[in-house]
């Protein structure tokens, strides 16, 4: 399968053209990574690298992500904000309402989001993921940087996996091709992360509740070495932060470092 051509990309990003700065890699050790490093030698707002493999991809809580161009579309963006960190509490929530507008404009159907950075395909009673998303901050005087991660599985992956999972070729009765797919979530990006840059993640939070997978439905929060907590998922507040209504009253939780199922 061909890399990505930036040419062609650009063609097809209309009048946001000019935001986005792609390069195209046969190989790297993490899009992420190979970002980081060319922001720290002064790379643009807007620079973006896509990976069709990656021999050392990272996902949420240190595990891997592998991918490969006939299963997957991994890419990372860059973008600055003026403003501190703190300011973009629920920045993963808004890149997940991105991807949930672009798939949908595409044809995608049954896309729904769960907390805090993952992309599911609803199938066969339950859920399965289809996508995740890694967000990687530092501040300076200048303001804040973010590297956006995100890998977005095309087909279902093989073998063993610790969570279900599907790819969007099961959302879809035909597959795009990976510069439309690209063009439509670099578009869908740019418009989510100019409404954080205004509002917050408040300007976003009912749209992704509306596309909440576990919106007002009984959930257990699974942490190491901690018992389960249990109890009503009621969405999250402008700040990102998850809502669960248990015996006691409602419980803000910030960390993301839980794994969020059913009950």
């Amino acid at each position: 399968m061909a890399l990505i051509d930036p040419s062609l990309l650009k063609s097809l990003l209309g009048t946001l053209a000019g935001r986005f700065d792609v390069d195209a890699l046969d190989t790297c050790d993490s899009s992420s990574s190979e970002l980081l490093r060319r922001a720290e030698r002064g790379a643009p707002a807007g620079s973006v690298i896509v990976a069709d493999q990656q021999i050392a991809g990272r996902g949420r809580r240190g595990r891997q992500w592998l991918s490969s161009p006939e299963n997957s579309l991994t890419f990372s963006l860059l973008w600055r904000f003026s403003g501190s960190a703190s300011q973009l509490s629920g920045l993963s929530l808004a890149v997940g309402v991105g991807l949930v507008r672009a798939l949908e404009s595409l044809g995608a159907s049954d896309i729904r989001l769960k907390w805090p950075n993952d992309v599911l395909l609803r199938r066969d009673g339950g859920y399965a993921k289809i996508a995740g998303v890694l967000i990687e901050l530092a501040s300076d005087r200048r303001g804040t940087q973010v590297i956006i991660g995100i890998g977005l599985n095309l087909q279902r992956p093989a073998g063993e996996l610790p969570q279900p999972a599907a790819g969007l070729s099961e959302a879809m009765e035909h597959l795009p091709d990976r510069h439309d797919l690209l063009a439509s979530i670099l578009v869908a990006l740019a418009g989510v992360l100019e409404t954080v840059a205004v509002d917050g993640f408040f300007g976003l939070k009912n749209e992704w509740q509306s596309c909440h997978a576990w919106q007002n439905q009984p959930v257990q929060l699974l942490a190491d070495e901690s018992e389960p907590l249990t109890g009503i998922c009621r969405g999250v507040d402008h700040d990102g932060a998850l809502l669960l209504e248990t015996a006691s009253g409602i419980q803000r939780i910030l960390s993301g470092d839980v794994s969020l199922r059913p009950a």
